[in-house]
């Protein structure tokens, strides 16, 4: 087992599709909750392959420019500095836009010629066109659930992309994920997970996210460090998922019972 490679247990096919991407040079998109191991999984597949990550999470501040590139001034004179997508495509990274669907219209615009046969990055501000390296690969994320109708990604862009839906892994498989993460015990572990799901089901709480393993192995990491259980589970749990207080206590109560 290389044991520099990043931790990633298989829900499905994910790997094998993954790998037939990259060789027939599809863009890959991610779908599904926050917290269910996208981009542990393209950390270890850009692994996997040999090949340099490039991560950029979008936001609505994330302009075409910061991904691009921009000239700037260095001394008496201006040059022209590459973008992290610029350098992707030029160095034959793989580039992961997280949250692709918060990203502004111009970057949507800017990838489009890379997303399809042509595989080429145009740069305005040189009115340069570059093809892209042989080994380059557009992936992206979204979560479908999130602000629904509000921040949905367009289908003309949907389109351009095979995808795969990740949800939160069966309760062997993320007890497996807990304990390898965090040296937690098994019985701890389980316990945990029961948490999760239990959460997860309790849809009348109206809570905008739910439990994801990230949390879930961020308990299991100071239980595992000696911080009391019942501690762990509601700074680590409880506390990120709400601010109203009686969401809070009703939480509470519920963890402390099960743990």
């Amino acid at each position: 087992m290389d044991t520099s490679a990043p931790y990633y247990h298989p829900i499905g096919k994910e790997i094998e599709v993954f790998e037939h991407a990259f060789s027939n040079k599809i863009p890959f998109l991610l779908k599904g909750p926050t917290g269910t191991g996208k981009s542990r999984f393209i950390e270890y597949m850009a692994h996997k392959l040999g090949r340099p990550l490039i991560t950029i999470s979008c936001h609505e501040e994330t302009s075409s420019t910061d991904l691009i590139g921009r000239f700037i001034i260095k001394g008496a004179e201006t040059i022209w500095l590459d973008g992290p997508l610029t350098k992707a495509v030029k160095e034959g990274s793989i580039i992961y836009l997280d949250e692709i669907a918060e990203a502004r219209p111009d970057i949507i615009v800017s990838i489009h010629s890379l997303t399809d046969h042509r595989r080429e990055l145009f740069i305005d501000k040189l009115g340069e066109t570059t093809k892209a390296h042989h080994d380059f690969m557009l992936v992206a994320s979204f979560n479908p659930g999130y602000q629904r109708g509000f921040k949905e990604l367009k289908p003309s862009t949907r389109q351009r992309f095979i995808a795969m839906s990740f949800n939160y892994p069966e309760m062997v498989v993320e007890t497996a994920i807990l304990e390898a993460e965090s040296g937690i015990g098994t019985e701890d572990a389980k316990r945990l997970v029961l948490i999760g799901n239990k959460i997860r089901n309790l849809t009348e709480l109206g809570l905008s996210e739910t439990v994801s393993t990230r949390l879930l192995v961020d308990a299991a990491k100071l239980i595992h460090s000696g911080l009391p259980k019942r501690l762990s589970v509601k700074v680590a749990i409880v506390e990120p998922l709400t601010d109203d207080p009686e969401v809070t206590e009703a939480l509470s109560d519920l963890c402390d019972l099960m743990i």
